[in-house]
């Protein structure tokens, strides 16, 4: 098999390699004893890039691409929610992935992700991530009633769009988190 037939930074699946073989396990085992490519859990393996340093690991959303076999998912946690300006700075030692099909902590190669089986909007919107931060306040080391305060303010600053903002609180927030956001909306336009 040349080289030129799998993407640097690709993960497939030992399905993928169908297209070049009619035993695709053995022809995953011959190019991982050859160090094309490199396993990652059962059946899911990643051509690496290589840099002047050595190997580049497979981004964390080609790794989901594939573990998920296309379905879709969202990276969600601490990185997304500290970035709202509302107070966060919390820290988690794992990617939070939603997504339509698995849950539980999973491992690939070296890093583990905890992927949780929820309902999100496609692309979702920076107001979603709010919305998500509020359903997610204990894990964020913060107060749901602080988040609001922080959040009225960043509202009559017009930081986020209103609108969307009370839509996605209906559609994906729990009662408590859609009754702070409404708060957090009459507090900012007063």
């Amino acid at each position: 098999m040349s080289r030129l037939h799998l993407e640097p930074g690709r993960v497939y699946r030992t399905r993928d390699l169908a297209a070049w073989s009619a035993n695709p396990p053995r022809l995953a085992k011959r190019l991982v004893d050859q160090g094309e490519l490199v396993p990652l859990a059962h059946g899911l393996f990643a051509r690496p890039k290589q840099s002047r340093f050595g190997p580049v690991p497979p981004l964390d959303e080609e790794i989901m691409r594939a573990f998920l076999d296309g379905g879709p998912f969202v990276f969600t946690g601490p990185e997304r929610w500290n970035v709202l300006g509302l107070g966060t700075t919390a820290v988690f030692a794992l990617p939070l992935v939603y997504n339509t099909k698995r849950s539980g902590t999973f491992t690939f190669g070296n890093r583990r992700f905890v992927l949780r089986r929820v309902a999100f909007p496609e692309n979702p919107p920076t107001e979603w991530f709010v919305v998500d931060l509020f359903e997610h306040a204990d894990q964020a080391a913060a107060s749901p009633d602080e988040i609001a305060q922080v959040l009225a303010r960043a509202l009559a600053r017009d930081r986020f769009d209103r609108d969307r903002l009370r839509e996605m609180a209906k559609r994906y927030g729990s009662r408590a988190t859609y009754a702070l956001v409404e708060g957090a909306l009459r507090e900012s336009a007063s």
